[in-house]
């Protein structure tokens, strides 16, 4: 039996997406997230910022690549994976990150930007949920 790894976060991207292929030709798109947090304290109000790395693969990918931009509002829902390697001084390193198995985009009134050398237009997000919906 596999063990409960499930994560649901909404936040906005820090910069744009990076498209890169695995060797057999697999999308995979990274980006970073800002999540805010406000709570009360006895001074007043505050607000606490946390960063997350996140990843793609495949069609959504694609669509989070063609989609994102710096600034979008995001809800994702996948699992956290942890990376462990030793650094060339044989230290042991490890990172987490989000793999994100389902995006979804508050486009909103923002412009959509279609990837890096393209202008930013208005978006058409329908044929976009169609298919990150046949992705699944």
């Amino acid at each position: 039996m596999n063990n409960l790894n499930s994560v649901m976060l909404e936040g906005n991207m820090t910069g744009e997406p990076s498209l890169k292929s695995t060797p057999n030709g697999m999308a995979v798109c990274t980006f970073s997230i800002a999540i805010n947090r406000y709570f009360t304290q006895e001074s007043g109000k505050e607000a606490e910022v946390s960063f997350f790395d996140v990843e793609t693969w495949s069609k959504v990918a694609e669509n989070c690549y063609n989609m994102g931009h710096k600034g979008l509002g995001v809800r994702i829902m996948g699992r956290l994976k942890q990376n462990r390697w030793k650094n060339a001084d044989g230290k042991h390193c490890s990172k987490v990150c989000i793999v994100a198995e389902r995006v979804d985009f508050k486009t909103g009134k923002k412009e959509y930007h279609a990837g890096p050398g393209k202008a930013p237009q208005s978006p058409d997000i329908s044929r976009y949920q169609e298919e990150y919906i046949a992705a699944f």
